[in-house]
């Protein structure tokens, strides 16, 4: 006799980023010199006030449970910072405290994703999104981000892709493969849009939102007061306060929705760490500074890899303008991108993930992530150039 999960499990897909981390580490473990531009986390230490909040925490015996939706000092934290960010008032009754960004999306999807439905979601994008729409029996349409638009959405392409059957459209900007962030003038004109379909929810991907560069612009879907009633927006502390191994997130939810959130959160991870709480209310609530000087740093590093993606032979690149990854076309390479990836990390030392990995339009590009110190990019790029100087297509 064998064991076998139900079949839904068949078609749940994971984040491929995940395994090439672990083959670039276990490369290195072979002693090869592996510079890795796959994983997508800042490589800033967690600031020490956020440290120091939680050993004060674990000091002052906050060892047990807590609420499930999170302590009421940081969901009120989180309401005042999100007012601070973008001028929405938020109830802390609204705010639930999550291990991690996946989860929001987790419980979104569960609650709208079953046969017959119809869930929008971007592409190239996050690909847990596609994995969990898919394990939930939806069917899984996507919102094609072209490098055309620089990477941004199409509002009219998007809101064409709506049927009756459409439950749920999620949007990601800034945008996790790309860097793109959709302007406001195709925001204004995507909540315009949707505001002709009122049985339709929203997920909001905003998990860098405080990550933009040369005074782009993060706008905000709670700008929109007639979408709040059905806007699920996701954020949270690991790209902004690097603190990507707290597992540390949050989402805000409608009231129609909050109970149904709530007991999800019962069903499946009771509450997140109390001390781990009390570090995101510090992160919060402490000193600013060292946000923008890791913006900054960022912005430097873009600045490098795109001048120099634009040197090497067969690729180009356009500007990101948010999050940390460049996500180049390297079509004129003669490549195929997973192959590419896959020798660019085998033979040159180099990790990178290949465009397919985010879906059926990422075919022809590349993603480096950019969260890496100056002299490791730079001698990535040379070993990158050297590869495709003197390597054919396989």
């Amino acid at each position: 006799m064998s064991l076998h999960p139900i079949a839904a499990f068949d078609r749940i897909g994971e984040e491929n980023a995940f395994a090439v981390l672990a083959r670039a580490t276990e490369l290195a473990a072979q002693g090869r010199d592996i510079i890795n531009l796959g994983i997508g986390q800042p490589d800033f230490s967690t600031p020490d006030h956020v440290v120091e909040a939680a050993i004060k925490a674990l000091r002052d015996g906050h060892h047990g449970y807590t609420p499930a939706p999170g302590i009421a000092p940081l969901r009120e934290g989180v309401a005042a910072d999100v007012h601070r960010r973008t001028g929405a008032s938020i109830s802390p009754d609204q705010v639930l405290i999550v291990p991690g960004g996946k989860v929001t999306m987790y419980m979104a999807i569960l609650m709208f994703g079953e046969p017959g439905v119809d869930i929008l979601y971007p592409d190239p994008g996050f690909p847990i999104y596609r994995s969990m729409i898919e394990f939930t029996g939806a069917n899984p349409v996507p919102i094609p981000i072209r490098e055309e638009n620089g990477f941004a959405f199409s509002a009219d392409e998007t809101l064409s892709l709506i049927t009756p059957r459409t439950r749920l459209i999620i949007i990601n900007s800034p945008a996790n493969p790309t860097g793109g962030v959709s302007p406001k003038a195709e925001i204004d004109k995507l909540a315009a849009g949707l505001e002709r379909y009122p049985d339709i929810a929203i997920l909001s991907d905003e998990i860098y939102g405080q990550m933009t560069y040369d005074g782009r612009e993060h706008v905000s879907l709670l700008s929109y007061p007639a979408l709040r009633e059905r806007l699920i927006l996701l954020d949270g502390w690991s790209k902004t306060y690097a603190m990507t191994g707290w597992r540390l997130g949050f989402s805000l939810w409608p009231k129609p929705l909050l109970e149904a959130a709530r007991k999800l959160a019962v069903n499946s991870y009771s509450c997140v760490n109390a001390p781990t709480q009390w570090a995101g209310l510090a992160a919060l609530t402490g000193p600013q500074a060292c946000v923008s000087e890791m913006v900054a740093e960022f912005a430097k590093r873009r600045r490098l890899i795109i001048d120099g993606l634009n040197k090497l032979p067969g690729v180009s690149a356009i500007e990101p303008y948010g999050a940390f990854y460049a996500f180049p076309n390297i079509k004129a390479t003669g490549w195929q991108a997973k192959p590419l990836a896959r020798a660019l990390l085998e033979e040159a030392g180099v990790a990178t993930i290949g465009g397919p990995d985010f879906g059926i339009h990422g075919e022809g590009y590349l993603r480096l992530s950019y969260a890496n110190s100056q002299d490791n990019i730079t001698q990535a790029l040379t070993r990158m150039g050297e590869f495709l100087s003197a390597r054919k297509v396989a």
